[in-house]
């Protein structure tokens, strides 16, 4: 068995092995008496797996994105490719969004559920909402943050004043534009800069080094995390109320992953997208097992380039701006979670709400941190763009959706959390490989990117 597929069967038995430790002896049906983030499992899975790949997330965009960017050297290249890169990543957001809107409004998994039920859940989303710092601090900021000043924010990221703070606070889309100038000075510089490209060439391969050291780590890291998860939330989740919801949400990422994407992909390269699919199992379930896009960028370079055949100039490049912008599952997730909580508390959206809903989620989710349940934050500013276009139609009677009401989906949204991760970093794969096709390592190497 090469080492490929040991790793691969290693995570896949962490994965099976974590949920069943934690439905079965992690996992208390008592509320009270169930584990929480502070239980070993979820501390030994951060410091096994998550923090060592956090750790190179970085200093591996700051050196991928330089070695990409001067391995393209020609700058009206790199503006055809970073083009075509926005491009696909604003379309298939789109797309995802769309479909999550169309299957909840047709699905209504929150409407129709016996009035006790309604009654439990919003008062067991309020306690949930109350115990949740992160999405009352989201709710908080939200209430004097409208969309354009969320954008500007995004912008201020991309102009930052200090490189040294964006690094240190792991803001990501500053650090990648500062190695994009970077990269083109490099580039520009010819001979002058060339000993500066081969640093960069040979730091990158030194920190992959360094990554499949820590890839290793995966299986142990996926079975404690995977274990937390289930015993935290326990698998009878699943066939609660809550169940049509996350069906629906589940349904929305199994199209868009298995039909849209692989469709993209063989629209635009001719590759059998579910070999690629099985090419890039690797970063799949690094991604499902650590919750987190960022944390799985190492694996997904790595992944993408050894077994996937992407170019190292396409994966350099697109890799670092899909984790942090391109969030395919995110978009389509908080489309359906905002419209399902708006029927659960009988508000009907109209057409013009739900056009609101599918643009603010798709810019929403380009601003969401490739961390766990970052969605959820980002959700507050589509609940409020909602709210206020309600209330601009309706005046001051209008219905409103309480910031609190996202308690309510809180409980299982780790789960859900989960799959959409797992559908972000298949999308920026797709993306790597369609862009292979306009950036290839070699110009001899163009049917080899296209096999």
């Amino acid at each position: 068995m090469s080492k490929n597929n040991l790793l691969t069967v290693l995570i896949l038995a962490g994965l099976v092995l974590g949920v069943l430790v934690g439905q079965f002896v992690l996992y208390d049906p008592i509320p009270d008496h169930r584990i929480d983030d502070a239980h070993w499992t979820k501390q030994m899975g951060d410091l096994v797996l998550i923090r060592p790949l956090t750790l190179m997330i970085i200093p591996l965009i700051l050196v991928s994105v330089v070695s990409g960017v001067t391995r393209i050297g020609d700058p009206s290249k790199l503006g055809v490719v970073g083009g075509a890169t926005v491009t696909y990543y604003l379309a298939t957001m789109f797309a995802a969004v769309i479909l999550g809107a169309i299957l909840v409004t047709t699905i209504r998994p929150g409407a129709g559920l016996p009035p006790d039920t309604v009654a439990a859940l919003k008062a067991e989303g309020v306690e949930r909402y109350a115990g949740s710092e992160t999405v009352r601090a989201a709710a908080e900021t939200a209430q004097s943050t409208t969309l354009g000043e969320a954008w500007l924010n995004i912008l201020r990221q991309m102009v930052p004043s200090n490189i040294v703070e964006e690094m240190a606070n792991t803001r990501a889309l500053g650090v990648i534009v500062f190695a994009v100038l970077i990269g083109l000075a490099i580039a520009a510089g010819g001979e002058r800069t060339r000993q500066a490209a081969a640093f960069f060439d040979a730091m990158f391969e030194a920190m992959m080094l360094l990554v499949r050291w820590i890839i290793w780590l995966t299986p142990i890291g996926v079975f404690m995390l995977a274990a937390w998860t289930v015993g935290k939330i326990g698998l009878g989740e699943l066939l609660a109320p809550l169940g049509r919801y996350m069906l629906v949400v589940l349904v929305g990422l199994a199209i868009h992953g298995f039909i849209t994407l692989p469709a993209v992909l063989y629209v635009f390269t001719r590759v059998n997208p579910y070999r690629f699919m099985w090419r890039m199992r690797r970063a799949l379930m690094t991604a499902f097992g650590t919750d987190s896009s960022s944390a799985t960028l190492p694996v997904t370079i790595d992944n993408a380039e050894r077994e996937g055949e992407c170019s190292r100039r396409a994966s350099n490049f697109v890799l670092p701006l899909g984790a942090t912008v391109n969030m395919d599952g995110t978009a389509l997730y908080e489309a359906v979670a905002v419209v399902f909580l708006f029927q659960l508390y009988g508000v009907t959206l109209s057409l013009d709400e739900l056009v609101i809903v599918v643009i603010t989620a798709t810019l929403a989710a380009i601003g969401a941190a490739g961390i766990p349940s970052a969605g959820l934050v980002t959700m507050v500013i589509v609940i409020a763009a909602v709210n206020g276009s309600l209330a601009a139609t309706g005046g001051a009677s209008a219905p409103q959706l309480p910031i609190a009401a996202i308690g309510i989906i809180l409980g299982v949204d780790r789960i859900l959390d989960m799959c959409r991760t797992t559908i972000n970093v298949w999308g920026d794969a797709v993306g790597a490989k369609i862009i292979t096709r306009l950036a290839p390592d070699e110009a001899d190497d163009r049917g080899k990117a296209m096999a």
